[in-house]
């Protein structure tokens, strides 16, 4: 998807190939089903069916049982492309979401790669007041009162509903997410858009989501191999040597693998290289790492 603050990184690291020649892509949805996008199955007996239409016709036997109760695969997985500074932003918290015309939205940030000194902006700075805030909204000033973040590649943050963010010029990252597409914008740094207008801010909705009590958090020490749990996923890391292997943790329930180093091959034959992503079904066979492979596995709990 193109961005104002996308660029070709994507194209360089994974070797993609973008749309267009030129334009920035700041965007690749990688697993998604929502109303207009969709992943679609590309191999096998099953190419060319959606995400949705497996969740809505073969749920139990592809992702397992359990699962009742999601009108829509419950997890969004993207890959960011962040060239210039996004948005700062925030999205509602499920208790407010509704009142607010939107969706909530928990998700986090696995930082694939990124440029050194790059920085994320990630709740208030300490003392920070809502009366501060929104005096720093009228005098185009946000970005002072949000904290920095220093991280490196290989470090990851988990972002609840309600908690100030924006990835900063110079990441690519794995977000992991709910379902969900609703992002309020309460600074944009003074720029234009892609059509050379301002994009627009949802100031009303910004002020009401904000948690006003989340003051300087630091990137997220993992507990073991997990990087985030929580009501909506699980992200662990899993370091692989060589001919080992990887596994749904439960054998009968789906999981989701995105490839962060090295290569891994399924039982029958196909390789999945840095930078892609796949859908590992209920009781599918594991995958072998045929080099040293770092490999991040979503699940949904």
């Amino acid at each position: 998807m193109q961005r104002v603050w996308g660029g070709r990184e994507m194209e360089r690291v994974y070797g993609r190939s973008l749309p267009d020649a030129h334009l920035p892509f700041g965007e690749s949805w990688e697993i998604v089903d929502r109303e207009n996008e969709h992943s679609v199955v590309n191999h096998g007996p099953l190419a060319g069916a959606t995400l949705h239409e497996l969740w809505m016709q073969r749920r139990e036997e592809i992702f397992g049982a359990g699962y009742d109760g999601h009108p829509r695969f419950p997890i969004l997985i993207k890959v960011l492309d962040a060239r210039d500074d996004l948005s700062i932003q925030v999205h509602p918290p499920v208790d407010l979401a509704a009142g607010l015309g939107g969706e909530p939205k928990t998700e986090m940030w696995f930082i694939a790669d990124c440029d050194p000194g790059a920085k994320l902006y990630v709740g208030l700075k300490n003392g920070v007041t809502r009366a501060d805030f929104e005096k720093a909204i009228s005098d185009g000033t946000v970005a002072d009162c949000v904290h920095a973040i220093h991280p490196q590649p290989g470090d990851s943050i988990f972002i609840p509903s309600g908690r100030l963010h924006a990835i900063g010029a110079g990441f690519l990252i794995h977000e992991i997410q709910q379902n969900s597409d609703t992002t309020y914008r309460v600074f944009d740094w003074n720029r234009m858009g892609l059509d050379g207008k301002p994009r627009e801010l949802h100031v009303a909705q910004s002020l009401a989501s904000i948690d006003f009590d989340d003051f300087e958090p630091a990137m997220d020490t993992p507990d073991g191999d997990t990087l985030a749990s929580c009501t909506y996923f699980k992200t662990v890391r899993k370091a692989l040597a060589a001919g080992e292997t990887i596994a749904n943790p439960d054998g009968g329930r789906f999981s989701i693998l995105s490839v962060v180093g090295g290569m891994l091959e399924s039982a029958s034959g196909r390789r999945f290289a840095k930078g892609q992503f796949l859908l590992l079904p209920g009781n599918a066979q594991p995958l072998r790492a045929l080099e040293n492979a770092v490999v991040l596995q979503v699940t949904l709990p």
